[in-house]
This record gives C-alpha cells, structure tokens and sequence, in this order.
C-alpha cells in the first residue's frame, strides 16, 4: 500500500503492541532503506518459496522424483495436487489475516494510515502472485494421475526457477507501486483490510501477466 503520513486519529497514548510491530514490519524488515516495500516484497518471495512443499522435497533430494520417479504415485490425483498447493495456500492465508490485524494495530497506535514501515502487505501480495501464478485451471489435474505428475513437475520447477521469480517479484512491485484499477479504492477500506487489499489486487494483476509469460515460454 501506498505510505501515507495522513493522520488517521493520533497517535495511541497506549502500550506499544510489539508483537504487531514484529509482524507488521517483519522482523524490522520495514526499517530497512532504501524501499522498504521491496525488500518486504523479496522476504514475501523467500517465504513463498519456503512454503511450497517442492522446496523441501528437493533438500531432502527427492525433487524430481516426487513428479517423475518412483515416488510419483504420491503426488497423483487429487490428494498429490493437495498436497503440492495446500502448504502454500494455509501460509498465505495465515499470513494475509495476521497481516489485516497486526497492520491495524500499528497503524492505529502510530497515528497514520499507513506507516511506511509497515510490510507485511507485501509479503503478503507478492506471495499471492506465485501462487495464483502456478495455481492448476484445469479440473483434471487434480483427477488424471499424468496430469497430476506434471502439474507437480512444473509447479515445482517454477517456484525454484529465477527467472520466475525475478519477473513475479518485478511485476508484483511494478503494479503495486503504479496501482491500476481497483488498488487504491481498496485502500479505502477500513483498518488493515484497506492496507493488505491493494496489495493482493497487485497480487492477483502480476499473476495474470505471470501466467501469460509461462504460457508463452517467456521464462
């Protein structure tokens, strides 16, 4: 969301929430200069490639094999498409709603609507562009056990190719700060909702165009 110094009710005279600041500013990654959104946006890129189970199967040297090998019954059909989506999707999702929370608390107690600071709404949007990015359309893939096989191939050596990682981090950031149409009404909503909505509709904006670029071969 777009940094605002725009008083919203003053600053709290109250106790400083630390654990909403800890969140909201990931770790005092909102401290960091200069841009503090984009290095919130390269720690959301961290996170969501941490989270997506195709990470860990390869540092437990299974990478490949889990799509192609002998183990690649278990990622077949609808509970091997599950499996490959659902460790990404509850990160988000647990990240997106602390984010509504620990962002309105902050900006609550600083007195503005935005603090600059704040980057748990990047985090948070550059995570949705990877995961909508890679997200299977097809209702097959989650049924025909060879869709399935290399819907879990592709996925996987997405998120650990740079160079889609590089374009949905460059993306991301491209519609975050240009804020097409509907990103600054959502900004309008109230508490942290306003500041994490934008966000996402950057998200779901950098996916699209991701998407394409995949299509096309591009990366």
């Amino acid at each position: 969301m777009t940094p605002s110094t725009e008083p919203a009710a003053g600053p709290s005279p109250g106790a400083k929430p630390r654990f909403a600041f800890a969140i909201a500013t990931v770790f005092g990654t909102g401290y960091l200069k200069p841009g503090p959104g984009t290095w919130g946006s390269a720690v959301g890129l961290l996170i969501a490639v941490v989270s997506h189970p195709f990470t860990w199967f390869l540092l437990l040297g299974k990478g490949i094999e889990v799509a192609v090998g002998e183990t690649a019954p278990l990622l077949t059909g609808f509970a091997g498409t599950v499996l490959l989506l659902v460790p990404s999707v509850a990160v988000w999702l647990f990240l997106a709603l602390l984010g509504v929370r620990t962002s309105r608390e902050v900006s609550q107690y600083a007195g503005t609507k935005d603090p600059q600071y704040v980057v748990i709404d990047e985090v948070s949007g550059v995570h949705l562009t990877l995961i909508l990015s890679l997200a299977p359309v097809a209702p097959m893939v989650f049924l025909r056990p060879e869709d399935a096989a290399t819907f879990a191939l592709f996925s996987g050596m997405s998120i650990l190719n740079w160079k889609f990682l590089l374009a949905g981090f460059l993306l991301f950031r491209l519609f975050d700060i240009a804020k097409p149409f509907p990103c600054r009404r959502l900004e309008k909503l109230p508490g942290g909702w306003g500041i994490m909505a934008d966000d996402w509709m950057a998200g779901v904006y950098a996916a699209i165009c991701l998407r394409l670029a995949l299509h096309f071969h591009w990366l």
